[in-house]
C-alpha cells in the first residue's frame, strides 16, 4: 500500500500496533495461538481505535501555528 498521507501513515502505524496486541492479549486470554483476524479481536480492535480515535488523529496532525492578535494593514493612500 502506497501511503503519502502522513497523518494516514501514522495511524495505520498505531492501529496496526493496536491489533498486535489485541491479538497478543487474546492469545493469552485463550491460552493458545489465535489469529488477527479472529472475531473477537477484530472486535477488539474496533472498541479501542473508536475510543482513542481523537487522540490519534491529533497526535497525527503537525501543530496549527497561532493566529495573529493584531492585523496589520498595509499602507493606504489617503483618501482624496
Amino acid at each position: 500500500m502506497n501511503v503519502s498521507d502522513p497523518v494516514l501513515f501514522h495511524q495505520l502505524h498505531a492501529i496496526r500496533q493496536i491489533v498486535r496486541d489485541e491479538t497478543w492479549l487474546e492469545a493469552e486470554r485463550r491460552g493458545c495461538c489465535v489469529l488477527s483476524d479472529d472475531r473477537i479481536v477484530r472486535d477488539n480492535v474496533c472498541r479501542v481505535v473508536l475510543r482513542i480515535g481523537g487522540q490519534l488523529r491529533e497526535s497525527a496532525q503537525p501543530p496549527m501555528e497561532p493566529a495573529p492578535r493584531t492585523i496589520q494593514f498595509p499602507d493606504w493612500p489617503e483618501a482624496v
